[in-house]
């Protein structure tokens, strides 16, 4: 603000110095202009005397020289006159032409141009006042509301205002604001329901846990010594494994829920601006790694689901492709079928066992060709997770040593 400040002096500064100028200026062109008409009718009466003689000077049409006096050795007053004179010397002989200047009719034009001036100075600064009450005031009031949210300041004031510019920017600011607020309620209600159940589940585990620990020493002083009583203690020990393994299978379970998020917008959209983007992303960098990247012809047609989250699919798909292949083409080929559309990406060597196709979906699975290769095992459960949730399908095939994953879109 305070630069602009400065700008808005100088704007002013430079206004106040035209102002100047433009006056100056006009005035001196009109005596300039008045200079030059005397001296018209001087030269004129000049020329008059030089061809026909002093006597033959004629006045008649003279608005500025008013007389013509002729030098002589007794016209001692021929220099000493008040009013203003021109001398000029015809043939030997000094005459003096007496003038006067022409009235400078200046006012209307210099009213009219500082008129226009001032019209213009006050257009200017009438923008600049607008600027900044309008633009820049809003922007400053919120320059520090960024820094507070980042801080986690969720409580900063945000004054609403029906500013054409910002009044919808405050709006979403606001917003913002308010849904990372209930974000941030909702993770703390979340940390706290997880913090419960893993103390309830660790409070379980200690039962059965016990049990077991009391069953070993049991068994390793020698307490029990019927065969039949060992058995029966053992059963029981595997019952209380079997119940430790429910509760753990519980917290996985709890964890696997909280951690992923799967929150679709379905809208509509053209399957060309889809693949369009997976072509833009991909071509360049699969052409740097030496990888045959290619999209079959395909008919357009409209989609019904989250482009966002179609984008993201493909891209799990093709980086698996890119992780596991052996390098040489990924191809993308698309078909239409009643209702649907089929985006299959197929890659060039596969090493994945038949056996374990069914289960690359599985969260968390790794197959036997993942070793040395870094991953979570969770891009093709988030794949399937989405694409359920569009209403679509995912599958997969192996034929010739390639793998092909299947996407089924449905169409709008």
């Amino acid at each position: 603000m305070k630069s602009y400040n400065k700008i808005f002096a100088f704007v002013i500064a430079v206004i106040a110095v035209l102002f100047v100028a433009s006056n100056v200026l006009i005035i001196n062109s009109q005596q300039t202009e008045s200079d030059r008409e005397y001296r018209v009718e001087v030269n004129r009466l000049a020329l008059q005397i030089n061809d026909n003689g002093y006597n033959s000077l004629d006045f008649s049409g003279n608005e500025y020289v008013t007389n013509v006096e002729k030098y002589s050795n007794d016209n001692s007053g021929f220099y000493d006159v008040s009013n203003e004179y021109v001398i000029r010397e015809i043939d030997g002989q000094l005459y003096r032409f007496d003038y006067v200047r022409a009235k400078e009719n200046i006012t209307p034009f210099l009213v009219i141009s500082n008129l226009v001036l001032a019209i213009i100075s006050l257009m200017v600064i009438a923008i600049l006042i607008y600027i900044k009450l309008k633009i820049l005031k809003p922007f400053d009031r919120l320059k520090e509301v960024p820094f507070e949210l980042s801080k986690g300041n969720l409580t900063v004031p945000i004054k609403e205002v029906k500013n054409r510019f910002f009044g919808k920017f405050i709006w979403g600011v606001d917003l913002l604001r308010d849904n990372i607020e209930s974000q941030k309620q909702r993770e703390l209600d979340l940390q706290k329901d997880k913090r419960m159940l893993l103390l309830s589940l660790s409070h379980d585990i200690k039962t059965p846990l016990s049990a077991i620990k009391l069953y070993s020493k049991a068994l390793s002083r020698g307490l029990y010594k019927s065969h039949e009583k060992q058995l029966e203690i053992a059963e029981n020990i595997n019952a209380k494994a079997d119940e430790i393994e429910g509760y753990i299978s519980q917290i996985i379970t709890a964890s696997k829920d909280d951690f992923l998020s799967f929150d679709v917008n379905i809208s509509e959209f053209y399957l060309s601006e889809l693949i369009g983007r997976i072509n833009e992303y991909y071509s360049e960098k699969l052409s740097l790694a030496k990888i045959n990247f290619s999209v079959e012809q395909y008919n357009d047609c409209m989609l019904k689901g989250d482009i966002d989250r179609c984008v993201e699919i493909l891209q799990n798909i093709i980086e698996n492709a890119i992780k596991y292949g052996n390098g040489q083409y990924i191809n993308i080929k698309i078909t239409n079928e009643d209702g649907c559309c089929v985006v299959s990406i197929e890659n060039s060597g596969c090493t994945l066992a038949d056996d374990e196709l069914t289960h690359i979906f599985d969260s968390f699975h790794r197959g036997t060709n993942s070793k040395n290769i870094k991953g979570s095992g969770l891009g093709l459960y988030i794949c399937r997770q989405l694409i359920t949730k569009m209403g679509g399908e995912i599958f997969a095939e192996i034929k010739h040593s390639n793998i092909i994953v299947s996407t089924v879109f449905l169409k709008a």
